[in-house]
């Protein structure tokens, strides 16, 4: 496999985690601007945690070709956070707002 799909899966499995993370850390408790922020944050430190990996594992990649590294992944790295964050947040907070 190529260094740049090993990139593309490892960002898209990273943005799998930070939705389930931000699903589960977000609570019912805090309002709209609140919820927004901790998911922000929570995307923001884990693509940067992926972009260090990334970089790690394309550390023998020519220099005019590293640039991609950055942004490889970097759509389905967000859809994924999305879709994981409402499923976990709904499938978690779906009793309590019943009652």
């Amino acid at each position: 496999m190529d260094v740049f799909d090993r990139v593309y899966y490892m960002r898209a499995i990273a943005g799998i985690i930070a939705g389930i993370v931000a699903g589960a850390v977000i609570q019912v408790e805090y309002d709209q601007n609140t919820s927004v922020g901790i998911a922000i944050l929570i995307a923001v430190v884990f693509y940067f945690v992926s972009f260090g990996v990334g970089k790690r594992m394309a550390k023998n990649v020519p220099k005019e070709k590293r640039r991609k590294v950055a942004t490889d992944g970097i759509i389905p790295f967000i859809f994924l956070l999305l879709t994981f964050m409402i499923i976990v947040y709904t499938a978690i907070h779906q009793s309590i707002l019943i009652k």
